[in-house]
């Protein structure tokens, strides 16, 4: 729809619950189109990172201030070059190009540093390319150049199907690789532009044989062995990929996932928690994990820190304990699969989840 004041509901409440990425998205998109909007944060999301993006957004006509966990905005984004450090988060990057996809007038955005999780930077692109504005790129990834509405004004597609979702798929998948039945996961797309996609080379990697179409992937269990893994552009996949190093024979080193510490939890941290307290043998480093796996795990009761992504992780490591492990909180999972334990669990030990 054209952005008009028929359509354009100012001073909105807007309730990201401990979403970042709702936050970081539509942050700048509020701002815009000038639709004043109050957000409203709850869990850990107050505490997690907007910078640089509040600067920049504030040097191109913004401003912010806090009551509370509400961010309260104002004002209206002005077209011209833009320049970001893109080694914090790529949904900076990615709320960014859609804001200035909305001005009147052609914008630059410049990415300034290392770049994390590139593959959502590009599916940001594909999308905006969906709907009539995809931005010119530089051949090194740094330069966006944005032509505005004015010269390219949104159409719609028609329709539009999302992919699959990877981040959530990895769960089962890892099931797969450490249970005792092989595990088919359907509805994927395949290849992918989601980093976690990368969750199929990687189980098969740790020596589980993985088979795939265009919109299904099966894992089968099979011996492991202890990888290496850059989890830079895959942050959201290291708390299963921990358990499944817990079953891996020998050492897994994790690396390049600092940013995991400003999560819904410090999801180095929690990983720790969890393995520690079914005794896997897991050390903390300044940016990710190392594992010693293949020893027999315990049952017990685990911290989910209220975050989705390790309870989903601990029903994983359940599969390798012989005793029973309660997940407290566990309808935390709500925030990316609500249905994951509905589709995991077998009805006989759904009495284990609290």
């Amino acid at each position: 729809l054209p952005i008009t004041p028929q359509v354009l509901h100012k001073n909105a409440v807007l309730d990201c619950g401990e979403s970042g990425t709702t936050l970081r998205l539509l942050l700048p998109v509020c701002l815009a189109i000038g639709a004043n909007a109050s957000f409203m944060r709850r869990g850990r999301l107050p505490q997690r990172p907007l910078s640089p993006l509040k600067e920049v957004l504030e040097a191109h006509g913004a401003s912010f201030f806090e009551e509370g966990a509400l961010l309260h905005t104002k004002g209206q984004l002005t077209a011209g070059g833009y320049s970001i450090a893109a080694n914090v988060s790529s949904q900076f990057v990615s709320g960014l190009l859609l804001a200035l996809s909305l001005l009147g007038e052609p914008s630059t955005l410049a990415l300034t540093g290392s770049i994390e999780s590139a593959p959502y930077i590009e599916m940001t692109c594909r999308a905006l390319a969906d709907f009539g504005a995809a931005p010119k790129r530089s051949a090194d990834g740094r330069l966006y150049e944005m032509a505005g509405l004015g010269a390219a004004p949104l159409t719609s597609p028609g329709t539009v199907q999302p992919e699959g979702d990877f981040s959530g798929a990895a769960f089962p998948l890892a099931l797969g690789a450490v249970g005792s039945h092989p595990v088919t996961v359907t509805g994927l797309s395949l290849p992918s532009l989601q980093g976690d996609s990368e969750i199929l080379t990687l189980l098969a990697r740790f020596g589980a044989r993985v088979e795939a179409t265009v919109d299904t992937a099966t894992v089968f269990p099979a011996p492991l062995r202890g990888i290496s893994i850059d989890a830079t552009h895959i942050p959201d996949l290291v708390p299963v990929l921990a358990v499944v190093a817990a079953a891996a024979a020998g050492e897994t080193r994790i690396t390049g996932a600092a940013r995991l510490r400003l999560k819904e939890s410090d999801r180095i941290a929690s990983v720790c928690a969890l393995l520690r307290t079914l005794g896997g043998d897991v050390t903390e480093t300044e940016d990710g994990l190392i594992i010693c796996g293949g020893k027999p795990l315990c049952g017990g009761q685990v911290d989910t820190y209220l975050d989705h992504r390790i309870a989903m992780s601990a029903a994983v490591a359940a599969v390798l304990t012989d005793d029973a492990v309660v997940i407290p909180n566990s309808e935390c999972v709500q925030k990316s699969y609500p249905t994951f334990f509905d589709e995991v669990l077998q009805p006989t030990t759904r009495k284990e989840q609290q």
